[in-house]
């Protein structure tokens, strides 16, 4: 089964990006599908919200960039079956300086991810909170972009910056990447200003945006401290449930059949955890 690669993308921290890559890729592993999650932020929340210590790491995904080394010494097995990870730490943010004056700079990520073949249903990339180089490069590797989006008025207001930073990638370097998905997050479902966000958001975007409202939950913040996914830490809580329900949608979106699957090729690089998880079954 080809995989197909996601960036989890938005340039304005805190609306829940890296807590939606995760809960999500753990429910579909957990669902038997083969994931690997490639964390792109120097903050590294992905990293140690999946368990892994981040000083201790040797190999990152700074090395893809800067010392152009192989995916087999980076991947990392998490606790949570069928689910790998490549990690990161603080050293990632000198990268965006390193590929400034490399060739092709744009491809660097695309051009390791190629060599996954099938090993992987599906890739979610956590982009880090900018339009930067790295970006750029997550977006070029990627076949769809996920855009978590907080339910307050302000996440509006850089939307418009990011499409326009997708339709560039589209454009000029990478034709086959789409709009995957609108999630949106931290909803305070009591308010008008939520549902106001929210009907706002689903006018413009249409079907692209998830069912699924992910609601503002106390054990969503406690669980990275314990070194895991919320859908593991207290699979009961609203907002845990909210992401099961996500990751059946996404499931039935993006992996429901191999036909599908092989519609939507790789992206082509241009020439010139301590215990054993509960099982969430979707």
């Amino acid at each position: 089964m080809a995989h197909k690669i996601f960036s989890f993308c938005n340039q304005k921290g805190g609306v829940g990006k890296t807590t939606s890559t995760i809960n999500v890729a753990t429910v579909l592993a957990q669902n038997g599908l083969r994931m690997l999650v490639i964390d792109m932020d120097s903050q590294a929340n992905s990293t140690s919200g999946l368990g892994e210590e981040k000083p201790s790491l040797e190999f990152t995904s700074y090395q893809l960039f800067v010392e152009n080394s192989d995916l087999e010494t980076i991947i990392r097995k998490t606790a949570i079956p069928n689910l790998d990870l490549i990690p990161a730490n603080f050293e990632l943010a000198g990268a965006e300086l390193e590929l400034v004056t490399r060739e092709r700079r744009e491809y660097v990520l695309a051009s390791h991810l190629e060599k996954l073949g099938s090993n992987y249903d599906l890739v979610f990339i956590d982009c880090p909170p900018s339009l930067g180089l790295i970006t750029i490069n997550c977006l070029t590797a990627s076949h769809y972009i996920i855009i978590p989006l907080q339910c307050e008025y302000y996440a509006l207001e850089g939307l418009g910056q990011l499409l326009n930073t997708f339709q560039l990638v589209k454009t000029n370097l990478q034709p086959r990447l789409e709009v995957g998905g609108v999630l949106m997050t931290m909803a305070d479902l009591r308010t008008n200003l939520t549902q106001q966000v929210i009907d706002e958001v689903r006018s413009f975007f249409k079907d692209k945006v998830f069912q699924t409202i992910i609601p503002r939950s106390v054990k969503l913040s406690e669980a990275p401290s314990f070194g895991k996914p919320a859908v593991l830490y207290d699979a009961a809580n609203r907002g845990s449930k909210a992401y099961i329900e996500a990751a059946a949608e996404f499931k039935k979106r993006f992996s429901s059949e191999k036909s599908k699957t092989a519609e939507v090729p790789m992206p082509a690089v241009p020439e010139n955890i301590s215990e054993t998880p509960h099982e969430v079954k979707l």
